[in-house]
C-alpha cells in the first residue's frame, strides 16, 4: 500500500511543481496587469501544493526533503503528465491549460478529502478551498474570450483542440489503480476523468467552445511512466540552476 500512495503523491506533486513553474513564466508578461498578477499567484499556490505533497512523502514514507525531491531528479524520475511540461505558448493556450488542469485538480482534491489515508485527506481539505478560486478565474476568462470577438473565439477553440489530448494524460491510470480504489485512498483515474468531463463540458458549451471527440489512441499518455516531451529536461535545467551550484547551501 505504501508504494501505491507514494506513486499517487509523486504524480500529484510533480504535476503541481512543473505547471507552477510554467505558469510563473507569465510573470511580467501577462496581457494585462491583472492577469500578470493572477498567473503569478496561481503559480505560487501550485508550487506550494507540490511542497505540501513532497512533505507528506518525506514525513510518512522516508523520502528526501522537498528541495531534494524537486531539484535533484532527472526527467525520467518525474511522474508528471506531459500536459504540464508543454511551453506556455500564447495566452489562449496557457488559459485553456489552466482551465482543464485546475478543474481536474479541484475534483481530485475534493475526492481526496475523503481518502482513507488521513494525512492526505487533511491536506486535500485545505487545498480544495484554494482551488475554488483557480477554477473561478479560469471559468471567467474562458467564457469571456470564447464569447468575445471572432479572433478570441478562434484562438480559444484552437487552444482547446491542442490541449485536450494532453489533458487526458492527467488521468493516465497507474499500476496501483485497483489497490488505491479498493483501499479507498482515491476513486481512480477513470472515475475522476468521467467527473471532470461532466463538469467541463457544459462550461465549454456556455463559452461557445466545442470539446473535441478523440479516439482513445490519441490520448497522450507516458508521463506517469517517465516518458516525457523534449521540453521537460530544459525546464528542469533552468529550474535547478541555482540549486546545482551548491546543493548543500542553506538559505
Amino acid at each position: 500500500m505504501n508504494e501505491a500512495i507514494k506513486d499517487l503523491l509523486y504524480r500529484m506533486a510533480d504535476d503541481e511543481l512543473i505547471i507552477g513553474h510554467r505558469n510563473s513564466e507569465w510573470t511580467g508578461l501577462g496581457p494585462i496587469l491583472e492577469e500578470d498578477i493572477a498567473f503569478s499567484s496561481i503559480a505560487q499556490d501550485q508550487i506550494g501544493h507540490a511542497v505540501a505533497n513532497y512533505t507528506l512523502l518525506n514525513e510518512h514514507f522516508g523520502e528526501p526533503v522537498p528541495d531534494v525531491i524537486a531539484f535533484s531528479r532527472n526527467e525520467k524520475e518525474f511522474r508528471c503528465s506531459q500536459f504540464v511540461e508543454l511551453p506556455i505558448g500564447d495566452y489562449a493556450f496557457s488559459l485553456m491549460r489552466h482551465f482543464l488542469f485546475d478543474h481536474a485538480e479541484s475534483l481530485r482534491y475534493a475526492r481526496l478529502s475523503d481518502s482513507s489515508f488521513a494525512p492526505l485527506a487533511a491536506l486535500a481539505k485545505k487545498i480544495k478551498g484554494e482551488l475554488k478560486y483557480h477554477t473561478l478565474h479560469a471559468d471567467l476568462w474562458v467564457k469571456k474570450l470564447g464569447m468575445g470577438t471572432e479572433e478570441s473565439h478562434a484562438r480559444m477553440q484552437t487552444a482547446l483542440n491542442e490541449a485536450f489530448p494532453y489533458a487526458l494524460g492527467i488521468f493516465e491510470p497507474s499500476k496501483y489503480e485497483e489497490e488505491l480504489v479498493a483501499e479507498k485512498i482515491a476513486i481512480g483515474e477513470t472515475a475522476l476523468q468521467t467527473e471532470w468531463l461532466d463538469v467541463i463540458s457544459p462550461l465549454l458549451q456556455r463559452a461557445n467552445l466545442t470539446l473535441p471527440k478523440l479516439p482513445i489512441k490519441e490520448r497522450v499518455y507516458g508521463g506517469r511512466q517517465g516518458y516525457h516531451t523534449e521540453y521537460l529536461q530544459p525546464l528542469l535545467d533552468e529550474m535547478t540552476e541555482v540549486y546545482r551550484l551548491d546543493p548543500a547551501a542553506t538559505w
